[in-house]
């Protein structure tokens, strides 16, 4: 059964929630940011048209539509401000397979809130909806996603040489994957090393 009710999801320090409209300016902001951009499918400035169409947007879906992505807006647990978002897009062929993506605004950047989230978002995908399998991709030249990926215990499944085009020039394409068995496994599992920094797929 859809998720239609989603409201939250809470970890230490971070609440996974739905978009509110006075969320507007903070989002609009930090996608408006040249370096959280830089990967990212949408170019900066990002409009505030385009940004309170998608709140709207949210407010009205839920995460489990088939071929549709629902992002999450990421908050402070302690003081409710927005310092993100991450989004599930449920495979449109396949209930069981999900893609997921993430932001992190610059001011919030390496603090450990991007594999905070994720992870409580992959918590949410494999224990309460039952996912058999997640996957992100990501732009060959962002590091720190890549980087964030590993550490929350997704496995780089290959690459795509150049197979995008990004904002004028080519650019690879990295997958990563996690099982179902693969999460249980890796909740026993200390973080891996490594800069806790954005990443964005």
């Amino acid at each position: 059964m859809a998720d239609q009710a989603f409201k939250e999801l809470v970890s230490e320090r971070l609440v996974l929630r739905r978009f509110r409209p006075d969320d507007l300016a903070t989002f609009v902001s930090y996608r408006s940011d040249p370096d959280v951009a830089r990967y990212q499918s949408w170019n900066a400035p990002y409009s505030p048209g385009d940004g309170k169409q998608l709140i709207k947007n949210m407010r009205q879906q839920h995460p489990d539509t088939p071929g549709e992505w629902f992002q999450f807006a990421i908050a402070l647990r302690a003081t409710g401000e927005l310092i993100g978002d991450c989004g599930a897009k449920p495979s449109a062929y396949d209930p069981v397979h999900t893609q997921i993506g993430y932001t992190i605004g610059r001011a919030h950047q390496r603090r450990g809130y991007g594999i905070e989230a994720v992870r409580t978002l992959l918590s949410y995908l494999f224990d309460a909806r039952g996912m058999h399998r997640v996957t992100a991709n990501c732009d060959g030249r962002n590091t720190a996603s890549m980087d964030l990926l590993g550490r929350v215990g997704m496995r780089k499944e290959g690459v795509m040489l150049a197979s995008v085009w990004a904002k004028g020039e080519w650019t690879d394409d990295v997958l990563f994957a996690m099982l179902a068995t693969e999460w249980s496994s890796s909740r026993s599992r200390p973080l891996s090393g490594g800069d806790p920094r954005r990443g964005s797929a």
